[in-house]
């Protein structure tokens, strides 16, 4: 009797074109994926579009939104990867209804809708809430460092900068020769021959380059919204440096009102650096004016006015500090081992393991982040249609700010316990005894505080390793402070859903 194997023709031709319902399985991920999308608000994808139908057909923003969806959720982000994976992966296909976007049609659809891929969040979350996963009493607020894509040896100062900026305006100079004379020719004019005249000359390049209706417009938005909080600064008692901190808040503020995309070319990117450093030089000389204005016209706590004038301080005349040429938004942080360049990802996460916000931060501490990421857990709650309040915010010690936690309990109504003490610690921090650190910590030590606190460990850690090492997500891909947080909320929004379709395959399965 031969022997009796099933046909395997690959010459063979369909005789009826096939059917993608039959490519994968019914509790696929991919099905799961294309009938959520199908729920999500996409108007503002399909309103960048010509409404008319002229031009070159577009591949349809629902197809394209599925395929960023699922390539997240299946840890590619790489633009190339995706294409590769659309033409060899059968799930990709049909996703895709067995059409290929080029990698740079990814690219450009990832970059023109990268505020409506951020909003997509609250959507999400709403499928989530539908399934009842969303609903909580204790919400875990922690950060994590997250490597940029940036080479950290490429932090630069504003002498550095002026350097290259003139490198390369003598590499294009044709008249060298007739300039510079029996010289060798690559010495550098008498002005630039010192920081101090570098600097100097940079500052009048970048006046020159930026366009004054530009620069005036975003000068009076500054000026009206740069107004300071004089009672609030004067409670944080920190004297000059509290306004100074305050004012680069301003800045930070305005930065990500205006983010744009980084610049591709080396020579954009540094008078971009440039100019980065001479705007937190103003900021710095705007927080000390105003400081010197209060002092002389403001009053005491006692209503008396300051007798002495403040100690004199004039602010350097050129920018100190480095910026990163790779990525200027990025930081130098210190990670669990060593520094790296990066930033600092915050996400709130609730009992069930689902992702209640996800937000960017360039700042490397935790201290003044526990107020904005319970006004963002609510604010994306609110978006979702999510009346119900968490009860209760835990956060470890690097986000004890005791301004934050009044703000949090008395506004919101939401209970906060943060531990006073790292894990580091034998025994409490110097100075941080009695008062409220000693009833935190006597809280802490109850039953019900310590079954509450354990929520931090069971819920955003587990998060936060899921994602670092199972996702194998440990540098961000985009560069820019705004692609970053669109990086970041995807891939929350990612987790979620793939929470979201084992919770239904556990629920039809039980």
């Amino acid at each position: 009797m031969p022997q009796n194997f099933l046909r395997c023709d690959h010459d063979q031709e369909l005789l009826l074109p096939p059917s993608l319902r039959d490519w994968l399985p019914a509790d696929h991920f991919a099905w799961f994926l294309l009938d959520s999308v199908k729920t999500l608000g996409l108007s503002a994808f399909y309103g960048a579009y010509r409404a008319d139908g002229h031009g070159r057909a577009a591949y349809d923003p629902a197809m394209m939104v599925g395929l960023v969806l699922y390539a997240y959720a299946t840890n590619e982000r790489s633009a190339r990867g995706i294409e590769r994976h659309c033409r060899d992966d059968v799930a990709y296909r049909v996703v895709t209804a067995n059409v290929v976007p080029d990698h740079a049609t990814i690219a450009r659809f990832l970059v023109r809708h990268e505020r409506p891929l951020a909003d997509l969040f609250a959507s999400v979350l709403r499928l989530c809430a539908r399934a009842g996963l969303v609903e909580s009493k204790v919400v875990a607020i922690d950060g994590t460092k997250m490597l940029a894509n940036a080479n950290r040896d490429q932090n630069i100062d504003y002498d550095r900068i002026a350097r290259e900026i003139l490198g390369e305006a003598k590499a294009v100079d044709a008249a060298e020769d007739e300039l510079y004379g029996e010289r060798r020719g690559d010495e550098l004019p008498e002005e630039l021959s010192t920081p101090e005249g570098r600097r100097a000359w940079l500052k009048r390049e970048l006046a020159r380059q930026r366009d004054e209706d530009s620069v005036s417009k975003a000068s009076e938005c500054r000026e009206s919204a740069h107004e300071f909080d004089t009672e609030q600064i004067v409670a944080r008692g920190q004297g000059r440096e509290g306004w100074w901190r305050e004012a680069g808040h301003h800045l930070e503020r305005d930065r990500w009102a205006s983010a744009a995309p980084i610049p591709r070319g080396r020579g954009e990117r540094l008078l971009e650096a440039g100019q980065r450093l001479e705007d937190e030089l103003d900021a710095r000389r705007r927080g000390n004016d105003a400081y010197e204005h209060y002092r002389t016209t403001g009053r005491m706590k006692n209503g008396r006015r300051f007798g002495a004038p403040p100690n004199s301080y004039r602010p350097p005349e050129s920018p100190g500090g480095e910026v990163n040429l790779t990525d200027p938004d990025s930081r130098l942080m210190k990670g669990f081992r060593h520094y790296l360049q990066g930033y600092n990802a915050q996400a709130a996460v609730n009992e069930n393991g689902i992702a209640l916000a996800a937000e960017i931060t360039l700042e490397t501490g935790d201290f003044s982040h526990l107020g904005p990421m319970v006004e963002a857990t609510l604010r994306e709650l609110d978006n979702a249609g999510v009346s119900e309040k968490p009860r209760v915010a835990v956060a470890d010690a690097g986000f004890w700010n005791e301004q934050h936690m009044d703000q949090v309990t008395g506004a919101h109504g939401i209970e906060v316990l943060v531990a006073p003490d790292s894990n580091k610690r034998d025994g409490p921090r110097p100075g941080w005894v009695g008062g409220r650190y000693d009833w935190m910590r006597a809280v802490l030590a109850t039953e019900l505080g310590q079954e509450l606190y354990r929520k931090r460990k069971q819920t955003v850690e587990p998060v936060f390793g899921h994602t670092k090492h199972n996702r194998r997500f440990e540098r961000f891909h985009r560069r820019g402070r705004s692609a970053v947080r669109t990086e970041w909320r995807l891939i929350l929004m990612t987790h979620n859903l793939t929470k979201l379709h084992s919770h239904q395959l556990a629920t039809a399965s039980g």
